[in-house]
């Protein structure tokens, strides 16, 4: 089965990118993901429902963060850094910085994207 629907490199926005990563749970999902490569949907530890998972997969596969790769029933979900890093150096990379360091200070769990 091929990947699901997906913006062409060329049309990866700025502004969809920021949106996508604004958002603490979207942010957490990137995190595991940069941090483990691709992952089963289904294994992302994220504390909301699954129908929110997958709402929020979505907009990161939008946005062009993501590439979801069907096989099956499964999904698997991975970054897409190269992408991003050719369209946007060194921004991914910032932004999982700033992340890591605002979960170290504030010793929140849920913003590291663990239960």
């Amino acid at each position: 089965m091929p990947n699901l629907d997906e913006p062409e490199r060329a049309a990866i926005e700025l502004g969809a990118v920021l949106h996508a990563l604004s958002d603490p749970t979207r942010l957490a999902v990137v995190r595991q993901i940069d941090a483990d490569g691709e992952r089963l949907c289904g294994a992302l530890m994220v504390d909301v429902a699954k129908s929110t998972l997958s709402q929020h997969l979505r907009v990161l596969r939008e946005a062009g963060i993501t590439r979801t790769r069907a096989r099956g029933n499964q999904r698997w979900v991975s970054l897409r850094r190269d992408d991003l890093d050719e369209l946007f150096p060194g921004l991914l990379d910032v932004v999982l910085v700033a992340a890591e360091r605002h979960c170290r200070k504030t010793g929140d769990p849920a913003a590291s994207g663990t239960r």
